[in-house]
């Protein structure tokens, strides 16, 4: 018999078939895993004492939401152990239609780790939303069968599908594999849109909404994100039962999280503090997406399955010591080399025309859920003239086109806290126009005009302090190194934070044009009541 080329000698492997822990030694042969038992090998390593698990998956992530280009963020994310994420490239989609498809489905092909794509299934997000593209089912329809493509994306448009949209039944014929997106979806509402096909959901934010919906059959995918934090909450609903259905998702992280508190390796740390089981939790990070997207050849340890794999020293503690992704053992790699992408900031750059408000009485005010990306719908007796009111807390938030020049749609938004400066980006889903939030008008404008000069950024201004993390890519990644991007992101958490308010103000912005999620947003049009599904005046 041949020799294998990596022997992994006397560890404890996690069987995740049957939750158990065997000692035993796994042998490995051009990125496979031949078995576990008496091999011999062209190179042993002896990991008596320590615990090999199979490679971490993500099953849902906007990779663009990371800041970094899909070989960047690899290189960043399979030093915590994850070796396959399902990606949604809809904010790139968005910005650039098809083109930006290809551009990260190009991507893939050096990245560190394997990148699987679903296609996105709402460009637009809803008709409503003016982007830069809009993608039909027959525009979707070159890319199924090719390499790095799974399935169909998240499904946002929910009145569509309870309207039986015939667009959007196209699109749904154009997969077996359909992921959904149904924030507070239930009863008969929800039993349609099963009906129609979706066959999942990572928009959960409380048990009672998570076990009604994974008792009617969809997997759940758990989220923890930068802003999405929702494992404390829902890990309850994790059993030796009902594990084969749930999977964790990040969603949405920006580089700096990533870098410092880890990726999936993070979840299965927050669920354990939580009180879940070690192995159900290694199992929703493995097994369970791996079926889920029917990915027969990973996920496990067992012969036959690709050779991603983690080393770690302790099963409570989950820290990652080391990965392996085919059979090779992954390494603090140099920056990945980085591909241009033309320019999307059409707007002039002047920056938006008008932002003043006028009107007095009962304002409708967005309010921030700390820890979540959905809304409150609150309202204040207000005079336009007295905003911002940094007493109660209501700051203007602005959304101008990065497409065209429009007139900039004007909010008030309570949560941020700032005492001083303005920020803006243009990273505003789904849409991505050019999104702010100030205590002034003239540093909101200063800021928007920032981001317009560097063809998209990320910006903070507080008094003659500045910083910019630039999105040279579509507006919405930088093709910076990593730890580059991390650096400018600590750079703008300093100003931020000097401002006053709340952790992460630039997730929650990104989030406040997102119409498909409740309740109160703001668009380049104004304000838009997601309950009722339309623009409202911003004075009732």
């Amino acid at each position: 018999m041949k020799p294998a080329d990596l022997v992994l000698d006397d560890a404890f492997l996690y069987n995740v078939f049957t939750g158990s822990w065997d000692t035993g030694t796994l042998a490995i042969k051009n990125g496979t895993i031949l078995g576990i038992g008496d091999y011999e090998g062209k190179k042993t390593r002896d990991c008596s004492g320590l615990y090999i698990v199979p490679g971490l998956i993500d099953a849902h992530v906007h990779i663009e939401s990371s800041l970094l280009t899909p070989p960047e963020y690899a290189r960043l994310v399979a030093l915590h152990g994850t070796t396959t994420v399902i990606a949604d490239p809809h904010e790139i989609a968005n910005v650039a239609g098809a083109e930006g498809i290809e551009y990260m489905r190009a991507a893939r092909q050096n990245a560190a780790i394997d990148i699987q794509y679903m296609l996105p299934s709402c460009v637009p997000s809803t008709p409503a939303d003016v982007g830069g593209a809009v993608l039909e089912a027959a525009d979707l329809h070159r890319f199924m069968g090719k390499e790095g493509i799974l399935g169909l994306g998240e499904m946002m448009n929910v009145p569509g599908i309870l309207a039986a949209d015939r667009a959007i039944s196209e699109k749904l014929a154009l997969s077996s594999i359909r992921d959904g997106h149904a924030p507070g979806l239930s009863g008969k509402n929800l039993n349609a849109y099963i009906l129609a096909g979706l066959q999942s959901d990572h928009e959960c934010t409380t048990f009672a909404e998570a076990e009604e919906k994974l008792k009617k059959g969809m997997y759940i995918y758990i989220r923890e994100g930068s802003a999405e934090q929702n494992i404390e909450a829902l890990i309850p609903l994790v059993t030796a039962a009902t594990v084969s259905r749930c999977c964790f998702a990040t969603d949405d992280c920006h580089a700096d999280l990533l870098m410092d508190e880890g990726h999936i390796d993070r979840c299965i740390r927050k669920a354990i503090a939580c009180g879940l089981d070690p192995g159900l939790a290694i199992r929703m990070a493995t097994l369970s997406p791996a079926d889920r997207f029917g990915l027969a050849d990973r996920g496990a340890l067992a012969p036959g399955r690709r050779a991603d794999l983690c080393i770690i020293d302790d099963p409570e503690k989950f820290g990652i010591r080391e990965v392996f992704v085919k059979g090779a053992a992954v390494t603090a790699a140099s920056p990945a080399p980085q591909s241009a992408f033309p320019p999307t900031i059409r707007c002039s750059p002047s920056g938006p025309g008008t932002i003043r408000i006028t009107g007095h009485g009962m304002a409708r005010v967005i309010g921030l859920v700390p820890g979540q990306i959905v809304t409150e719908s609150l309202t204040y007796d207000c005079n336009a003239d007295d905003i911002p009111d940094l007493d109660r807390d209501i700051l203007k938030v602005v959304v101008c086109s990065r497409y065209r020049d429009l007139p900039a749609g004007v909010g008030l938004v309570h949560g941020f806290g700032f005492r001083n400066g303005a920020i803006a980006c243009s990273i505003s889903h789904d849409t991505h126009n050019i999104v702010a939030v100030g205590t002034s008008d003239d540093a909101i404008r200063n800021a928007i005009r920032e981001v317009i000069g560097a063809q998209g950024a990320m910006v903070a201004i507080l008094g003659p302090d500045s910083s910019v993390l630039p999105l040279d890519c579509a507006g919405l990644m930088s093709t910076l190194p990593y730890e580059d991007v991390v650096r400018r992101l600590s750079d703008l958490s300093e100003v931020t934070g000097r401002m006053g308010g709340i952790r992460n103000p630039f997730m929650y912005l990104s989030f406040l044009a997102l119409t498909v999620i409740p309740s109160l947003r703001i668009t380049n049009r104004g304000v838009f009541d997601s309950a009722m599904f339309r623009d409202v005046s911003l004075f009732i």
